[in-house]
């Protein structure tokens, strides 16, 4: 039998077919990425530096090892105020101004996060806070959205591994919708109650390191979703200490690399969920790691219900089980 489960983050039911409760095994690998100009060759690899970083950390012999760079194709950018402008009846636009960036993962083409060392995750967290905290301080911004898309199905133009750091004028539906998700739980916060009484079952935690846990949320909306908690509530990323940084870069080095191991090289998103600037509610951030392993058809675009084949409680026993 299936079973309705409610998002509580975002008050939408999700679909889980429990029929299908065994993990399939024909997972599609990843289809890789382009890579940009073949006779320049990649343009994050080492060699190719020529745009100035707005960071940049090394390793100890002096090479760079993360670098975020200005988007040469940006979704957002420039400083013009966001003034709607009524074009007709139902037609309004407004300047699409703000920050595009990309932070190259590091200087290696193959690699990918599930490889990292730990100084080196750490380093990838450090850069995310830094870009978030100076977004924040522009005028006329209101949230960052960092990203990492892997394979094209996930929608990687480019290989090499990187992420996306998008500062924007503006506070998107999923996040209102996670913000009218935290205030309705009202008492307590949402993903601290969520994270305990996760730990205390059991049944869905596949790391918990005192600092930060990963689960596979009760209402998974995709087969071994991902959900990545700090324990320490905040609702910024962007003020998280070096510690929990390094615990959280660690955290999903770990949680990837034991989901290629279950399910394969899949391509997969990872989604930062911090709160908006100047918003200090009840909204504790975090982080979504969503493997591409089905395709959303008709049904799930029409209704936005999704459909779930792989209950997480058998997605989080897999995950446990690899090494």
């Amino acid at each position: 039998m299936s079973q309705l489960r409610l998002d509580p983050l975002t008050g939408r039911w999700i679909a889980v077919v429990l029929e299908r409760a065994e993990r399939p095994h024909d997972f599609a690998p990843r289809s890789l990425a382009g890579e940009g100009d073949p006779e320049r060759g990649c343009p994050f690899c080492p060699g190719h530096e020529e745009a100035a970083p707005s960071f940049e950390s090394h390793s100890p012999n002096g090479d760079w090892r993360v670098r975020v760079v200005p988007n040469r194709y940006p979704a957002f950018s420039g400083d013009e105020p966001m003034a709607v402008e009524h074009r007709g009846p139902v037609f309004m636009q407004a300047p699409a101004s703000g920050i595009h960036e990309v932070l190259v993962l590091g200087p290696e083409h193959g690699t990918s996060w599930a490889d990292l060392p730990d100084d080196h995750a750490e380093q990838v967290m450090t850069a995310i806070r830094g870009r978030i905290a100076a977004h924040a301080n522009h005028p006329g911004l209101r949230y960052s959205q960092a990203i990492v898309n892997s394979g094209r199905e996930a929608g990687a133009s480019l290989e090499h591994p990187h992420a996306q750091l998008l500062g924007i004028p503006f506070v998107p539906r999923e996040i209102a919708d996670e913000l009218a998700g935290f205030a309705r739980f009202s008492g307590s916060c949402l993903l601290c109650t969520t994270w305990e009484a996760e730990v205390v079952v059991g049944h869905r935690v596949i790391h918990d390191d005192g600092d930060i846990v990963v689960l596979c949320p009760f209402w998974s909306g995709t087969p071994f979703e991902l959900l990545v908690v700090p324990k320490d509530h905040d609702p910024h990323l962007h003020a998280a200490t070096d510690a929990l940084l390094a615990a959280t870069g660690r955290a999903i080095r770990d949680a990837l690399h034991r989901l290629r191991a279950v399910v394969g090289d899949v391509a997969y998103n990872l989604v930062f969920h911090s709160a908006p600037y100047r918003v200090h509610d009840d909204y504790h951030w975090h982080v979504h790691a969503l493997p591409k392993l089905t395709t959303r058809a008709g049904f799930e675009l029409g209704t936005g219900v999704l459909i779930n084949i792989i209950p997480p409680e058998i997605a989080a026993r897999d995950l446990r089980a690899a090494s």
